[in-house]
């Protein structure tokens, strides 16, 4: 009987007042009892969301993320009880949720604040540096393909979402001014050791990166860059994706890892 009552007792949670009946002196017996298991199973999965996504619950104030995670949770039960999996729908579904449509910047800031939280939990890499590119020829090195720490998200907005996202992440200063603007910016995410950095990055850094994360070698992601940036410093552009510590391989055959950006 373990299983159908864990059944039932799932569904009573979700709203369902009839499941348990089976198990019940009387129909009414239970409901009190739900009541504190429903109110205790929405606090935390509000909570679970508002650790998932700081920025967007900073944004809107915890009262109206609160309403908002509850509703959110109803539609999107937790598919496991691993709670740092949840939510993953959260951005697509404040896209369509009512009280979101005139703030057209949550869903995105979701989605950075989302992928804060995949780079956090990703698998420890190695980490190539300066001096590792330096022992390779220029022929070997265009001649290979990057591999990306697993750690490396890459962003490119037609608004000013990473100043939003940054000037509202849990420790800037709420004083800070951002307009929400139509200005292209882009937002580098990696845990090459120790703790999330962010980056802002240029256009063609992002384009270098989404090359590379297409699996081209780099001799051709940087003649692509090439084709729409004739005097693009080249070196200057692979030295300092170096310094953000986004490669942590190179090889000839082509990759098996998909980064998922």
């Amino acid at each position: 009987m373990a299983e159908p009552f864990h059944a039932a007792m799932q569904a009573a949670i979700e709203g369902d007042d009839a499941a348990l009946t089976p198990w019940l002196s009387t129909p009414e017996a239970g409901l009190p009892g739900l009541a504190v298991y429903r109110n205790t199973i929405a606090k935390a999965r509000a909570d679970a969301l508002a650790a998932l996504y700081p920025t967007v619950a900073r944004l809107v104030g915890d009262a109206w993320f609160r309403d908002a995670a509850v509703i959110h949770a109803r539609a999107h039960p937790p598919g496991n009880p691993v709670m740092d999996d949840y939510g993953g729908a959260f951005a697509d579904w404040l896209e369509t949720f009512p009280p979101a449509i005139d703030l057209p910047f949550l869903a995105p800031i979701a989605r950075i604040d989302r992928a804060w939280s995949e780079a956090h939990r990703a698998p420890d890499a190695s980490v190539m540096r300066a001096a590792d590119f330096a022992v390779l020829s220029s022929a070997d090195l265009f001649g290979l393909r990057a591999r990306l720490h697993p750690s490396v998200r890459v962003f490119w907005f037609d608004w000013t979402v990473p100043s939003v996202w940054l000037a509202n992440r849990p420790d800037s200063d709420p004083r800070t001014a951002v307009v929400w603007d139509e200005q292209s910016e882009g937002l580098l995410l990696a845990r090459p050791d120790g703790p999330v950095r962010h980056h802002r990055l240029s256009h063609a850094q992002w384009r270098f990166l989404d090359l590379c994360r297409q699996d081209l070698p780099l001799g051709q992601a940087a003649a692509r860059l090439r084709l729409d940036r004739p005097t693009l410093d080249l070196s200057r552009l692979l030295t300092d994706l170096i310094g953000m510590g986004v490669f942590s391989g190179l090889q000839k055959e082509p990759l098996r890892y998909d980064n998922d950006l």
